[in-house]
């Protein structure tokens, strides 16, 4: 299982990456692993403004159907379009092609309430 330095995480399994004040959104390796096989991701709030740990979205799978939970507050800018027609993307690449929204960070000092890979890894072995 793969957790990258570079990013940040939740403890719903979301990871985030900062580029240029915007902020690339998906789910971690584990959290991919946990749920099988992604058949649908549905994200219908492009154009939003939502609070740190809103819901933005649901992620189906053949096993269950999980939320999605904002990491920072800001408006959902984009949407991974590729995801609708191949939402296994989330499984083969969860932390490049199978990323899930770009948020215009709103408050960058909820960074700071986020964990780092090291922090990630043992919440997931404790």
């Amino acid at each position: 299982m793969k957790i990258p330095e570079n990013l940040k995480f939740t403890h719903d399994h979301e990871w985030v990456r900062v580029e240029d004040g915007m902020a690339v959104v998906g789910i971690t390796d584990f959290a991919q692993g946990e749920l099988g096989d992604v058949v649908f991701v549905e994200i219908e709030t492009e154009g939003e403004t939502l609070s740190q740990g809103d819901i933005f979205g649901t992620v189906e799978a053949v096993k269950t159907v999980s939320d999605l939970f904002m990491p920072l507050s800001g408006e959902v800018v984009e949407v991974n379009e590729a995801l609708a027609a191949n939402p296994e993307l989330v499984n083969k690449d969860p932390y490049g092609e199978g990323w899930m929204i770009k948020v215009k960070i709103a408050d960058p000092a909820e960074l700071s309430d986020l964990l780092s890979a090291e922090d990630y890894q043992k919440m997931l072995e404790s």
